[in-house]
């Protein structure tokens, strides 16, 4: 439930509505803007339809939400979210260009990449240090040495990095190392481990699982937001379908259908989507285009000898050309790729 403030309401009516609030048992979050202060009501609104806040002074309106992800939905908050990730900024307008191999194999082949995607703009150094793999059999990461190898090239080039957590117990490490904790769409109804990362205070990059919808994205954030922490950025990254063409289906329909219900950041993974690296460059494209807050794309120097997902990631110089193309999108749609020491923008 949504109450907003008349524009004279006085501190004393403001103190009065939030102690009946937390006397009904309800919490609440308060939002003061240039012209309007809104307080945000968490809890059963069943249990507050009967009661007279319109009679309250200093009330203009009570406006109920419906939607179950009540801190995620644009009502509770309407302007777009800012997240600040390392140096960064991103949102409203700066863009999030994360990039880097499936998975790290060593710091050598990491700085190579590292230095490559860094020069052609790229400003988050993404790599897997835990890989979660169908066969367990499969190159499943360095664990804690990768996660070193990628703190270590992080602050070798400036630029903040992420990786991916992916069970509760991995969390206090994960943070330790990463700027940004990533949340894979296997896990992205893990709720004890969304849980978790919610208590956390690291910016958490959120991805929709293989078949969620849009709701149920949402509501795992919510499940991040509930516990605290308010730094999630979404991510789309391809649902399945019945055609076998493609590794998913990238839904770039979810970008602005998102940002019509809820004010997080979310960017575009055509990497993962596509699982090809002929089709990476016209759906990073398409997501920049589509409003995305940023492009999310494997890179690898030698991806023949990748230990994980070589064949759906760029070359370096491929990667290169696409955000030449990218840069020539943000100039036209009054969009920035913010340099990690840049948080002006």
């Amino acid at each position: 439930m949504i109450i907003v403030l008349k524009p004279d309401a006085t501190k004393e009516q403001l103190d009065g509505l939030m102690e009946l609030i937390e006397g009904m048992g309800f919490e609440y979050n308060l939002s003061e803007g240039v012209q309007r202060t809104i307080v945000g009501v968490i809890g059963d609104e069943e249990q507050l339809r009967d009661a007279p806040l319109t009679a309250m002074p200093g009330i203009e309106s009570v406006v109920p939400i419906l939607k179950p992800f009540k801190r995620a939905s644009r009502e509770w908050h309407p302007d777009d979210t800012l997240i600040e990730v390392g140096s960064l900024t991103i949102g409203g307008g700066n863009l999030a260009m994360i990039a880097g191999p499936c998975a790290i194999e060593s710091e050598e082949v990491l700085l190579e990449i590292g230095e490559s995607v860094k020069n052609s703009g790229a400003n988050i150094l993404r790599g897997g240090a835990f890989k979660p793999r169908t066969s367990p059999y499969s190159f499943q990461g360095l664990a804690e040495d990768g996660l070193k190898i990628l703190q270590s090239v992080g602050q070798q080039l400036n630029l903040p990095v992420v990786t991916e957590v992916m069970d509760p117990r991995q969390v206090e490490l994960v943070e330790r190392y990463a700027d940004m904790l990533q949340i894979g769409a296997r896990n992205m109804q893990n709720f004890n481990l969304l849980s978790e990362v919610g208590q956390t205070r690291k910016p958490v990059l959120l991805k929709r699982g293989l078949s969620a919808t849009i709701k149920d994205l949402l509501m795992s954030a919510e499940y991040i937001l509930s516990n605290g922490n308010e730094k999630v950025i979404l991510c789309e990254r391809g649902i399945r379908s019945f055609d076998n063409s493609t590794r998913n289906v990238l839904d770039l329909s979810a970008v602005p259908n998102i940002q019509s219900e809820s004010h997080l950041p979310i960017i575009v993974d055509p990497s993962h989507a596509t699982g090809r690296p002929d089709l990476i460059p016209s759906m990073a494209l398409a997501g920049v285009a589509a409003g995305s807050d940023g492009i999310h794309i494997e890179v690898h120097c030698q991806p023949e000898k990748s230990l994980s997902d070589g064949p759906q990631a760029l070359l370096p110089e491929q990667y290169t050309a696409v955000m030449k193309q990218i840069r020539s999108l943000t100039e036209l749609f009054g969009k920035v790729i913010p340099a990690p020491s840049d948080t002006s923008a």
